[in-house]
């Protein structure tokens, strides 16, 4: 993997002026250049060599008048299913790449490769040579946060003639698990594997954290083994600026710690006299989990740790912010033992979110899910959120040819749920309604003792994705399920009546297939009577992601059902208005 492919290069050029250049670079090659028409090859004597002039010429150095590009020398036979992505944006979190990634294939393996460069760089294993194909054509010279990816093939020894395995030892272990040590899809490298620490400090300690021709920042990054982003850029004139720590746990405070030290520091030498407490931002979807039912997690908190903690308002959130600040008053010790704490609580229940998520992610058909905002990977300070990027055709298997449909579901919640769904003056149900893009509206109790009351939600694929995922969540948080217990809830999707066999299947086998693939309980009632729109109810009972995969495929099946009748329309012969059918001619 070590020999590099140079395009571009001038009819003029020769291989002492590529010399040159290497030389100038202090870029290591071994042998000497093979100069062809247009482009050349040479060798490196390891792979850091071969990484260091990518990242160094391609793009970048010009020779006779023409930028050099350079990338991987890969022969045809080892194209396979790897590709090395480049000039990733810095600040792009795992979930947000794998989103990415996942909407052209199986993504085998993601493994991240150190480099010199601020952007970051991933070797990335595919399951097939043609998603592979798709993600090099898709991904090359696309913009992500104002960066233009460089995609390219790198060697897959394990490589195979294409066309189906024939057995034997070429195709062993092709599609096999990561090798050891390789990040590969169940361990990230720590450094971005965790969500990290974001603080808000005072804009006029920034210079002070930053140090001398950015020296201090350099020397905290060094000692806690953490990546450190100050968003200097970030609200011009405002009174605090947001930081961001990539690291594992202890490195992310261990390097909160030193701030506050230098902050503290920087107080007494300038004489500001006010107190600076720690504040930390957390994504809105974790924090009813860290507070905890009356209170009683962050009380705990406070009681365990010394502090005074205190949470800005939901008021204070907007769909381009969806962070709360938490304010932790109290001594550096015990605001560092408060800083462990509270983020040992948000870290377990974003793992928790991403488990599940990454559980059902796969499959469920026509949803980006990694770009729906419901976690963290958009928040200020990390580049654009995602979730205004929809990934090409995901639009659930239920438009043609523009934006998807608008689907309507019914959602059954408890009655008392009703008040902690609306929130004070309705507050929460307009945030919620706002956050999924979805209509959202909650019926009249059908009588006095009725224990359901009926939610109906009509939005798009995503809008419903979003909207549900909150409302079974919602109602966690407020306990109004048991600490081990799944929250599970009977969603209703109206179907035409003449589809409903369709979804029951030749003696029920399509809605028993269902209910085994999704893990919800499918009913279509007999007997109904179609309503004035001719359409019949079809029931899903469930936890989260089983009640969504079963809303996906049933409007897969709905979508293939509306497609013959178009194709039936189209194939019908059509008369001309008002003209009579030809008559039999007489034997």
């Amino acid at each position: 993997m070590n020999k590099l492919y140079i395009g571009n290069v001038s009819a003029e050029a020769s291989e002492e002026d590529l010399e040159s250049i290497f030389k100038q670079w202090k870029i290591p090659h071994s042998g000497s250049f093979l100069v062809k028409t247009g482009y050349a090859f040479v060798d490196c004597p390891d792979e850091k060599a071969a990484m260091r002039a990518i990242d160094v010429l391609s793009g970048k150095v010009e020779l006779h008048g023409q930028v050099l590009e350079v990338e991987h020398s890969v022969p045809k036979r080892q194209r396979s299913c790897k590709l090395q992505i480049r000039n990733i944006p810095p600040h792009m979190q795992w979930e947000v790449l794998d989103g990415m990634l996942a909407q052209y294939g199986a993504v085998e393996s993601c493994e991240q490769v150190n480099t010199e460069t601020e952007t970051a760089v991933v070797n990335v294993r595919y399951a097939t040579r043609d998603q592979t194909r798709l993600a090099m054509e898709k991904l090359n010279g696309s913009m992500m946060e104002n960066y233009a990816l460089k995609v390219s093939y790198i060697p897959d020894e394990t490589a195979a003639p294409e066309g189906p395995p024939t057995g034997g030892r070429r195709n062993f272990n092709a599609r096999g698990p990561p090798r050891s040590g390789s990040p590969g899809l169940g361990a990230r490298p720590k450094v971005q594997s965790d969500i990290p620490l974001r603080v808000l400090v005072p804009t006029q300690f920034v210079g002070a954290i930053i140090g001398k021709e950015g020296a201090t920042i350099r020397n905290i990054t060094k000692q806690t083994h953490s990546k450190i982003d100050i968003h200097r850029k970030e609200n011009a004139g405002a009174a605090e600026k947001p930081i961001t720590i990539h690291s594992t746990p202890e490195g992310c405070s261990n390097a909160c710690r030193t701030i506050m030290d230098i902050m503290q520091k920087e107080a007494v030498d300038t004489k500001f006299t006010e107190e600076i407490p720690l504040k930390i931002l957390a994504h809105n979807n974790f924090v009813g989990r860290l507070i905890g039912k009356e209170g009683r997690n962050l009380k705990k908190i406070e009681q365990d740790t010394g502090t005074k903690i205190t949470i800005s308002p939901l008021q204070d959130l907007t769909l381009y912010n969806p962070e709360r600040t938490i304010t932790i008053k109290g001594s550096i010790d015990a605001c560092s033992r408060a800083e462990e704490e509270v983020m040992k609580k948000i870290r377990e229940s974003y793992e928790s979110d991403m488990a599940a998520m990454n559980l059902q992610s796969n499959l469920i058909p026509g949803l980006n899910l990694n770009a729906l905002g419901l976690f963290p990977s958009g928040a200020p300070g990390m580049g654009p959120s995602m979730a205004s990027v929809p990934p090409p055709g995901a639009h659930g298997g239920c438009s043609y040819g523009g934006q998807p449909e608008s689907e309507t579901v019914h959602l059954f919640i408890p009655a008392l749920a009703v008040g902690a769904i609306i929130g004070k003056q309705g507050q929460h149900i307009k945030q919620l309604s706002h956050f999924a893009g979805a209509s959202i509206k909650i019926a009249p109790a059908e009588g006095m003792d009725a224990k359901q009351r009926m939610v109906i939600i009509v939005g798009p694929p995503e809008a419903q994705f979003k909207a549900q995922c909150r409302i079974f969540g919602k109602l966690k948080e407020e306990n109004f399920f048991g600490p081990k217990e799944e929250v599970k809830l009977e969603a209703h999707i109206k179907v035409p009546s003449f589809a409903a066999g369709r979804v029951i299947g030749k003696g029920g086998k399509t809605v028993n297939e269902l209910q085994n693939l999704t893990c919800a309980e499918v009913v279509v009632p007999r007997d109904q009577t179609p309503d004035e729109n001719d359409q019949v109810i079809v029931k899903i009972s469930g936890h989260f992601f089983a009640c969504q995969l079963a809303q996906r495929k049933i409007q897969e099946i709905l979508a293939q059902v509306r497609r013959q009748q178009q194709q039936q329309q189209q194939q019908q012969p059509k008369s001309p208005s008002g003209a009579q059918p030809p008559m039999q001619r007489r034997k």
